[in-house]
């Protein structure tokens, strides 16, 4: 991805911290049991670790929310949209949802809308790496890695080197 260095005023702190306190907030809290659905791509690599990271019997599945987000008929599809794969019965399961930036809210209700039709899970809670504030929908992480104060035209993103470290950038608002 093309993360870059921090603009002037944005301090981004280590992904891998941040994964590390996320997971220390999540041990006392996550049910055993919770399966963990993470939104692709970011999301997605965060469930992986998170599995390992914290203690219990987790099963991880991954979730595309492209055509479900509520800007789909003015934007189209985003290129590298993936199949949602949610390898357990959703139906009275405890979910973790999982995401690496917490924004605006949008992507989080439409993973919540695609779980639905998957079944009514017995609860869904909210895991972000990142959350920048600015909530245009009224939705709360349940567990945060950080918190960071970002402009509007820029937006926080999620890479992942070959040996899959974590690292966190900006790039403009919109960027590809």
């Amino acid at each position: 991805m093309g993360a870059h260095a921090d603009p002037p005023g944005v301090n981004l702190p280590d992904a891998e911290a941040a994964l590390a306190a996320l997971a220390e907030r999540m041990r006392a809290g996550v049910a055993h049991d919770a399966a963990f659905v993470g939104i692709y791509s970011g999301g997605a690599w965060l469930a992986e670790r998170l599995a390992s990271l914290v203690p219990g019997n987790h099963a991880v599945g991954y979730i595309d929310v492209s055509f479900y987000r509520d800007d789909y008929a003015k934007k189209g599809l985003k290129a590298g949209a993936r199949r949602s794969e949610l390898p357990f019965d959703v139906a009275g399961a405890s979910i973790v949802l999982i995401d690496d930036v917490l924004y605006t809210g949008r992507s989080t209700r439409a993973a919540i809308n695609e779980l639905f039709d998957y079944g009514r899970p017995a609860a869904i809670e909210l895991a972000v790496l990142v959350d920048r504030g600015g909530r245009e929908l009224p939705i709360e992480p349940t567990y945060t890695g950080v918190r960071v104060a970002c402009a509007r035209a820029l937006s926080i993103v999620l890479s992942r080197a070959a040996d899959g470290a974590l690292a966190l950038g900006v790039e403009p608002a919109g960027a590809p």
